[in-house]
């Protein structure tokens, strides 16, 4: 159990249940999430009047709690409710009940003067698109340019997928329990949500090894335990030799970029694997990387000791790019399969996964999975990249600013922590070089693409703005000093 779990709506809806099997009354956990909320909102909120808008469910009948709390606090509530109010059932009916105040119809008005909106409309179990009068008080709350607090997930935002369902409510901070939902990292709900708050409403952590989470956010408590620190009495050829391919003298640059993080990451040897007429080029501007010719790239894994290859950044897209990968695979090599490679498979995907025997690693963006992946275009990032992985036989990270990790057992991550200075030329080479860069120290695959990614989004965070791809490995010491600290 780390609290990195990402549950899904029907996961958290068993955990629910369970928690109320072990003896905590369903009422009850309804009554810790609303003082939960209350509580944060009076916390990082100006008292200012506030309108709260319920819906016919359980994510209403926190509404109903956040309001009694928060007017006992002395703040000015509106209450509106969607529906009925004598239709409520269960534990809604019960927090309705304790409510002392007027519940209004739900109607734009409600948000006259409020200057802090409550959105709990519609919980993550969202299954169609909202329409009525919610979806026009959904859009006067993103027109009211006030702070807007939702409850558990934004309205109009599925919570397994991340999957946006018509008009959606757009929160300024969203408030979870027990566990965050993959709409709370995927795109475009991520977009929506904010700042996000998960808390404690009394549901024990053992539920989770009966229902058995298989996906998490990214964090170093999934690996930090596998991770290569360096050892007392190391030597640089016990942490690996990692292989870079490089491309022609005019695409050279990518090649240096992962060479240079896979080196900050901690490989004992790096070296930028080039044809001849690169050579010049990369000397010039390498000093601990070193480099090596070839014509025929089974000449560098004649060396079994070159024991991980990154082949992709810069290589140029055809049959040379395609021959490197295949003999690197085919040696037994840890690999990472990045950019060019991968777009060198279109339409012969069935030739790179066919000689996937060993740690491999692919890393595609959006227009590179479709290439690899054209069938598997529909449904959420989550679902597509585990069915990816397991037809490849590969980790596939697929990257974004929801960039999602899966493991060919099904296992996935989904990465949270990337600042959107991330989106500049070459990012993406540094962090297939810092892939690489773990598995010539022997890391497992899954873990070592979770950590890649993670220490990549950290860097960046500590460089802060102005990043360009040469300063993610120049601030990465900081990020590993970080890291070692625990």
């Amino acid at each position: 159990m780390t609290g990195l779990e990402l549950l899904t709506t029907e996961e958290m809806y068993r955990a629910d249940a369970l928690a109320i099997a072990r003896g905590t009354p369903g009422v009850t956990l309804m009554e810790n999430a609303g003082r939960a909320c209350a509580r944060v909102i009076a916390e990082s909120h100006d008292r200012v009047p506030v309108a709260v808008l319920c819906g016919p469910g359980n994510n209403g009948g926190d509404g109903f709690v956040i309001a009694r709390l928060l007017q006992r606090q002395g703040w000015t509530v509106r209450l509106g409710l969607l529906g009925d109010p004598s239709r409520l059932k269960g534990d809604a009916a019960s927090m309705a009940a304790r409510w002392t105040g007027p519940v209004e119809p739900l109607s734009v008005d409600l948000l006259v003067g409020a200057g802090l909106i409550v959105d709990a409309l519609v919980g993550a179990g969202l299954d169609r698109p909202i329409n009525g009068v919610a979806a026009e008080v959904i859009e006067a709350v993103n027109g009211a340019g006030v702070p807007v607090v939702a409850v558990d997930v934004p309205s109009g935002v599925e919570g397994s997928t991340g999957r946006v369902l018509g008009p959606a409510v757009k929160a300024s901070r969203s408030i979870t329990f027990f566990r965050k939902k993959p709409a709370h990292l995927l795109v475009p709900s991520k977009f929506l949500c904010g700042m996000v708050d998960t808390l404690d409403i009394g549901i024990p952590g053992e539920v989770l090894d009966e229902i058995g989470a298989h996906c998490w956010e990214n964090g170093p408590a999934l690996w930090r335990s596998v991770f290569p620190f360096p050892a007392e009495g190391g030597h640089k050829y016990g942490r690996g030799h990692a292989i870079v391919v490089s491309g022609p003298l005019a695409l050279g640059g990518a090649a240096r970029l992962g060479a240079r993080a896979a080196l900050r990451v901690g490989a004992g040897l790096v070296t930028v694997a080039c044809p001849p007429d690169a050579l010049v080029a990369h000397a010039s501007q390498l000093n601990a990387v070193m480099t090596a010719v070839f014509t025929d790239f089974a000449d560098i894994l004649a060396d079994k000791r070159r024991n991980a290859v990154l082949v992709g950044p810069g290589n140029g897209v055809g049959e040379g790019t395609r021959d490197a990968a295949l003999k690197a695979l085919r040696a037994g090599r840890s690999c990472v399969i990045d950019a060019d490679a991968i777009t060198s498979f279109q339409g012969a995907a069935a030739d790179l996964f066919g000689v996937i025997a060993g740690p491999c690693v692919l890393t595609p963006h959006d227009g590179e999975f479709a290439r690899l992946f054209p069938d598997l275009a529909e449904g959420s990032k989550l679902m597509r990249t585990r069915a990816a992985a397991a037809r490849a036989g590969a980790v596939v990270l697929f990257k974004g600013p929801d960039t999602v990790i899966a493991a060919p057992d099904g296992r996935a991550v989904i990465n949270g922590n990337a600042p959107p200075t991330l989106a500049t030329a070459g990012s993406g080479d540094v962090l297939a070089g810092l892939i690489v860069g773990l598995l010539a120290q022997s890391m497992p695959a899954f873990e070592a693409a979770c950590a890649g990614a993670w220490l990549h989004g950290r860097a960046a965070a500590l460089f802060g703005p102005g990043l360009i791809a040469e300063d993610i490995s120049e601030t990465l010491p900081a990020a590993l000093r970080e890291l070692a600290a625990g």
